[in-house]
C-alpha cells in the first residue's frame, strides 16, 4: 500500500455546485516560492438568496494554509475577512487572536469545493488510512468563522482517481469523495461536480 501521488496542479479548474446551491467555482491556481496561491470565485444561488464569494489561499510546500482573505456579496451588503496563521499554529482573524482554531492547519469555504484538496494533498494518505483535518470554516455568504471537525479515510483507488470517506459530524455528513490525480475534488455528492 503506497502513499498519494499526485500529478502537477492545472492552473485553472471550476466545478458547478448543485442540489446545496445552483452556482458555478472557477479557481486559479499558481505555485510561487514560498507554496501556492489559490485565487477562486462562486457566485450561487441558495435557498432564494443570491451571493458571490471571492477568496485568495496561500499556503507553503506542506499545503498548510498560512494567509486566507475572503469577500461577500449578497442583499445583506459586502463582508471582508482575513485569518493568518502563525509559525506557531495561532490564528488571528483581522488581526485578532481566535485561540478556538488552534489545531487547524487549514482554511475551509463553505462556498468551495476546491479547499478539499488542501488536507488530502498535504498528508498523501496510504489506502485504508484516516487522518482528522479540524480546519477554520467560513460560512457564506456571512463570512463568519467556527472550528469545524472533519475526517478524511482514503478508499480504493484506480488510475484515474482518488476516493475519500469523508466525515463532518457538525453537518451530519458522511460521503464519499472522489479526487483526480492532481489532487482536486471531481465529485462532492450534494454540493459540487468538476467541470474541467
Amino acid at each position: 500500500m503506497t502513499a498519494m501521488e499526485f500529478t502537477p496542479l492545472p492552473q485553472t479548474a471550476a466545478w458547478r455546485h448543485v442540489d446545496a446551491r445552483d452556482g458555478f467555482e472557477s479557481v486559479f491556481l499558481r505555485d510561487v516560492a514560498s507554496g501556492h496561491v489559490i485565487d477562486g470565485h462562486t457566485a450561487a444561488i441558495e435557498d432564494g438568496v443570491i451571493w458571490a464569494v471571492h477568496y485568495t489561499i496561500e499556503v507553503d510546500e506542506q499545503w498548510v494554509t498560512q494567509h486566507c482573505r475572503a469577500w461577500s456579496w449578497s442583499e445583506h451588503g459586502e463582508r471582508e475577512v482575513q485569518l493568518s496563521r502563525d509559525a506557531a499554529g495561532r490564528w488571528r482573524v483581522d488581526g485578532v487572536l481566535a485561540p478556538e482554531l488552534d489545531g487547524c492547519l487549514d482554511v475551509d469555504l463553505e462556498s468551495s469545493a476546491c479547499t478539499n484538496m488542501l488536507p488530502v494533498r498535504r498528508a498523501r494518505l496510504a489506502p485504508h488510512r484516516s487522518m482528522a483535518a479540524p480546519a477554520a470554516y467560513l460560512r457564506a455568504p456571512t463570512l463568519t468563522i467556527e472550528r469545524l471537525e472533519q475526517r478524511y479515510l482514503r478508499l480504493s483507488s484506480d488510475d484515474d482517481a482518488f476516493a475519500f470517506e469523508y466525515r463532518s459530524p457538525r453537518f451530519g455528513v458522511e460521503c464519499e469523495l472522489r479526487f483526480a490525480v492532481d489532487g482536486l475534488v471531481i465529485d462532492y455528492p450534494g454540493i459540487a461536480t468538476r467541470v474541467t
